[in-house]
């Protein structure tokens, strides 16, 4: 295994407990999430249930009701509840998609990375063999060994090679050589402000909500309850900004000051949410594609092969917020073509059975994210009126089919 983000965690947990023998390779010094927060679908939560990690979702996610969507001097462009643009859903608590008038409508769960993280890590069995500060450099995927990585110094051979390596992925440049990263054109900010430095949001704004400009986007949303922990050990306010151009290459304190000075005169509670951030508190990242999408995220190799996961094998432009479910929905679907899959055949079988089931849903969602992006993205007066008009008028059925389609996913019997 390959990387210990959300997917390769949940992956590595989920293979060792039905039997396989399991090393995690991090390049990191040790394992640890960003400071920042991550958005949940019932899609995700539904593939977290499938690998026996969703028991403690309740203690650490807050259901996130859905604030509508403003031009940033705050008159409203969608203001009935609908769709959830900030992610998805919940049943019970976690995933129920939730009837009403003219259609049906999904609340988001938010969760705070580290907690997330955290709760990974508990579900992770006994007996892997975790190796941190390993910079995986070269990958052998030939028909004649066993697939094995190796950082320049020591070896690891195996049955089965997971790269959940990120979008720069090693393994994938390796095995889908034609593949490359590709920026989409903006660049996101997330941050927690924690309970103790939060403003105090008027009722109005307490749901949270989405404001959209000429190639700017912000959203919040509340992590736990204030004056107490609430649902979560890491409680807040939640933020997301978004941007039109490159990631900022500045220090976080002057990305920062950039951030404040762009949003300068949008509607509260932005400005004061900006104020309250800390530049630790702040994690940048580029949004990205793969141009072209890989064409299997299964590669056979000996009597095994290698695998793609997460961010290495699906890169969206993830204006719907899908991409930790989308990871999970992959730990779920490979946890289940492997549960009886053996060296040789069977398992070469299980990896077409893995791609055949994965790569029609990330290029689906990669198309609707991209549609949403276009939309959201709008610059210019007159193409701001038109995206302003057809919000008012579509966006609460489209939102609401979207956000629907993507949570429909159940995890494979």
């Amino acid at each position: 295994m390959v990387g210990a983000g959300v997917g390769g965690l949940a992956t590595a947990g989920a293979l060792a407990r039905t039997g396989w023998q399991v090393t995690l390779l991090e390049r990191a010094e040790r394992l640890r999430a960003d400071g920042a927060g991550l958005l949940l679908w019932p899609n995700g939560v539904r593939a977290m249930r499938a690998l026996d990690l969703a028991g403690g979702i309740d203690a650490i996610a807050t259901a996130v009701p859905y604030g509508g969507i403003r031009r940033p001097d705050g008159t409203p462009i969608v203001a009935r509840a609908g769709a959830a643009a900030l992610g998805g859903a919940t049943e019970g608590r976690v995933g129920r998609v939730q009837p009403e008038a003219g259609g049906a409508h999904v609340t988001p769960l938010v969760v705070h990375s580290e907690d997330l993280h955290d709760q990974l890590i508990a579900g992770l069995a006994d007996g892997i063999d975790i190796r941190n500060g390993i910079t995986v450099r070269t990958i052998r995927a030939t028909p004649d060994h066993r697939p094995a990585v190796s950082d320049g110094r020591h070896t690891w051979e195996a049955d089965l090679v997971v790269g959940a390596d990120g979008a720069h992925s090693t393994v994938r440049a390796r095995v889908a050589r034609q593949v490359s990263v590709v920026s989409a054109g903006c660049a996101a900010w997330r941050a927690v402000i924690p309970w103790y430095r939060a403003p105090v949001l008027s009722a109005a704004l307490a749901a949270g909500g989405e404001t959209i400009g000429s190639g700017y986007r912000f959203q919040f949303a509340v992590l736990g309850e204030r004056g107490s922990a609430g649902g979560s050990s890491r409680g807040g306010i939640y933020w997301v900004a978004t941007a039109l151009g490159a990631p900022r290459p500045e220090p976080a304190a002057m990305q920062l000051t950039l951030l404040r000075r762009w949003y300068s005169d949008w509607h509260p509670p932005i400005g004061d949410l900006l104020a309250a951030t800390e530049p630790g508190d702040l994690v940048q990242h580029a949004v990205q594609e793969l141009r072209p999408a890989p064409r299997s995220y299964g590669f056979p190799a000996g009597p095994g092969g290698v695998v793609l996961l997460g961010d290495a094998a699906h890169v969206l432009p993830d204006h719907l917020g899908q991409g930790p479910s989308l990871a999970f929905e992959d730990a779920a679907t490979l946890r289940s073509v492997m549960l009886d899959a053996i060296p040789g055949g069977s398992l070469r079988d299980a990896l077409d059975a893995y791609s055949r089931a994965r790569l029609p849903r990330a290029e689906k969602l990669a198309r609707q994210s991209r549609r949403v992006g276009t939309v959201l993205q709008a610059r210019g007066r007159f193409t701001q009126r038109a995206r302003d008009a057809a919000l008012g008028a579509f966006s609460p059925r489209l939102l609401d089919k979207t956000a629907a389609e993507a949570a429909a996913w159940s995890p494979p019997h």
